[in-house]
């Protein structure tokens, strides 16, 4: 769709210099931002009001769409991480190219509704159930890419080699739809993978467990020859940990870090369960580290060690994982949260530096460098949360990011904005009519 030049007008807005209140923000129609005007206190002639504060557009920098359908089901009764992949595996299973275009676009619209930009989503059900490809190889990838089109956010398709069902088994019955059977072979497939104005094109190693040690190397060396987004699953349970001891020798940080996995184009996701040496590794790199807070409690994970990790020298994303919910507040405020109960002190990131890890830095790690913050040639992307619902009203709104991250949740988001595109405005998507209807639908096709 083509766009034209706009005018909002933003209440209060977060710009490098703070909370701003007054501000005109006008875009044009290559859908990005010409300029930022503070100290206007009333909406200048056809400019569209932004009541609340306005933030940079949200980045969720790790996403397994289709898991949104495991949402309540997995939360009667007992068991760990491995029983919930169990479940997880079921809705796999049941995967078309038709019903996860159906199901990725109301979920991609409900992150919308939630103030999210950009979403990276870290793909692996690439194949027909026991393993034969589609006549096109890359059905559902591409069906990803149109659904996030439709529901009106950026994507970066972060395709997923997974080869193995652990140092060197094969796939089981389940993952064999999501083996390409070699790196070569994944890379040829993704090769052929097309980005656009929406979408950007990445890899992803599933974990140490599931890419052979020595096809590592070859994901990293695509993406490094694109200079493309590369993420991987890593140490998010101590059992892996302990089977890559004991089958390499090494830890999977530093099984990753022999073979040139590490770096700045890549991001560790939980980097949960980690050494002293491995968190040196990381930091050293220059490596992310997306932290996933209601994944990892959900899944009774544990807390990863983030402060260290960015003291390091790793920036921090945030991302929503199996979509227990989805709310970039709740994940940054649960980053704090959860720091404070393991130290017992408080105040480990500023509200500016949790929302940079829900914004900027996270489009840095998705491949969208010109996101995340509101000044002259960025990309139009920002959201509006409201500042007068019940749980946000009152506080001043000097301190209205204070109010965001520690008081608001997806439900306060009142506008958001792609490419200077209105795409939810007054809580009210644009461009699915009915959001809770679409995922009821969706989610029925796909489950028991």
């Amino acid at each position: 769709m083509s766009l034209t030049a706009q005018t909002y007008w933003a209440e209060h807005a977060l710009l490098d210099t703070g909370v701003e209140p007054g501000v005109v923000i006008e875009t044009a129609a290559d859908g990005r931002i010409t300029a930022v005007r503070r100290g206007t206190p009333a909406p200048p002639p056809g400019a569209v009001s932004l009541r609340g504060i306005t933030l940079p557009g949200l980045a969720n920098a790790h996403s397994h769409a289709f898991h949104r359908a495991l949402r309540g089901a997995t939360q009667a009764g007992e068991g760990t991480f491995w029983t919930w992949r169990e479940v997880m595996y079921r809705v796999a299973d049941r995967l078309t190219p038709d019903n996860y275009f159906a199901l990725a676009r109301a979920a991609y619209a409900e992150m919308a509704l939630a103030g999210i930009t950009s979403v990276g989503e870290f793909h692996y059900v690439h194949h027909l159930a026991g393993g034969a490809r589609y006549d096109n190889p890359n059905a559902m990838g591409e069906a990803l890419i149109a659904a996030a089109a439709e529901a009106g956010i950026r994507i970066t398709l972060l395709d997923t080699c997974y080869l193995s069902s652990g140092f060197g088994a094969e796939p089981d019955k389940h993952q064999r739809r999501f083996s390409d059977g070699t790196a070569e072979r994944w890379a040829e497939r993704v090769s052929a993978l097309k980005g656009d104005d929406n979408t950007r094109i990445g890899a992803a190693v599933h974990s140490v467990r599931a890419v052979p040690a020595e096809q590592l190397g070859t994901v990293a060396a695509w993406a490094q020859e694109r200079d493309a987004p590369l993420h991987v699953h890593l140490s998010e349970q101590t059992a892996e940990n302990d089977a890559c001891v004991e089958a390499h020798g090494f830890t999977p940080t530093a099984l990753l870090a022999h073979h040139g996995v590490l770096g700045p184009r890549t991001t560790a996701v939980h980097a949960t369960h980690l050494t002293p040496g491995d968190i040196r590794l990381l930091g050293h790199s220059g490596t992310g580290v997306c932290m996933c807070p209601t994944t990892e409690r959900d899944l009774a994970d544990g807390i990863g060690p983030a402060p260290a990790l960015q003291e390091a020298g790793s920036p921090l994303s945030l991302g929503s994982d199996s979509h227990a919910v989805i709310d970039l507040f709740e994940e940054a405020r649960a980053m704090e949260l959860n720091e404070r109960l393991r130290s017992r002190t408080r105040g480990h990131w500023s509200s500016a530096a949790l929302l940079r890890a829900a914004s900027a830095d996270g489009h840095a790690a998705l491949g969208w460098d010109g996101a995340g913050s509101i000044s002259p040639g960025a990309l139009a992307d920002f959201t509006t949360v409201a500042l007068d619902s019940v749980r946000t009203a009152g506080p001043p709104p000097a301190l209205a990011a204070e109010t965001a991250v520690f008081a608001a949740t997806n439900a306060d988001v009142r506008d958001t904005v792609v490419g200077g595109r209105h795409i939810v405005r007054d809580g009210n998507h644009q461009l699915v009519a009915d959001v809770a209807v679409e995922l009821a639908r969706a989610i029925a096709a796909v489950r028991d």
